[in-house]
């Protein structure tokens, strides 16, 4: 497949610059590595979320992980991986990931910006949403299967159980 090469596009802010300003118009506490990288701490329903956006020049794509503190022990990697997959089967953006040697979940989503594409603050601001409607939607599936010893179907059986009305 032949491609087609171009100069690098000029953008005329920085999609990290937009993300930091998220931030601290939300007074979420943040940490700049670089200018291509911040993490954020973001409270969810569930757990404290950390976030990371990453700019990946070369793929012309803005990067997110959201993580929640929960660390999977060696015997229970395989259902949580079962869990993952059952899970993901119904995302329709971004996946949940395991980070093998740290046994961290994490939910992993790009957003491309090919041709030199701008950003705006409410795309970005989608994209966090819909990092932690996942992460809250999810995080007790999780916690079952680690925690309360479940299967990965009993644990997404609990979590996708709707209730209607007020008790």
């Amino acid at each position: 497949m032949a491609l087609m090469l171009s100069t690098e596009p000029d953008r005329t802010v920085h999609p990290v610059d937009i993300i930091e300003h998220i931030a601290s118009i939300n007074d979420w506490s943040f940490e700049r590595e670089d200018a291509d990288e911040i993490a954020i701490s973001v409270r969810g329903g569930w757990s404290d979320y950390h976030v990371s956006f990453t700019w990946m020049e070369h793929l012309e794509s803005l990067h997110l992980a959201a993580a929640f503190d929960l660390k999977v022990p060696e015997a229970r990697k395989a259902e949580v991986k079962h869990l993952l997959n059952l899970i993901n089967e119904q995302m329709w953006v971004g996946h949940f990931d395991i980070w093998s040697k740290e046994g961290v979940v994490l939910f992993r989503h790009s957003h491309l910006l090919s041709g030199g594409a701008e950003v705006s603050p409410h795309q970005c601001e989608a994209l966090l949403r819909t990092a932690c409607d996942a992460c809250d939607h999810y995080y007790q599936a999780f916690q079952f299967v680690v925690w309360a010893g479940k299967t990965a179907d009993e644990a997404l059986n609990f979590v996708m159980f709707e209730t209607v009305g007020e008790a």
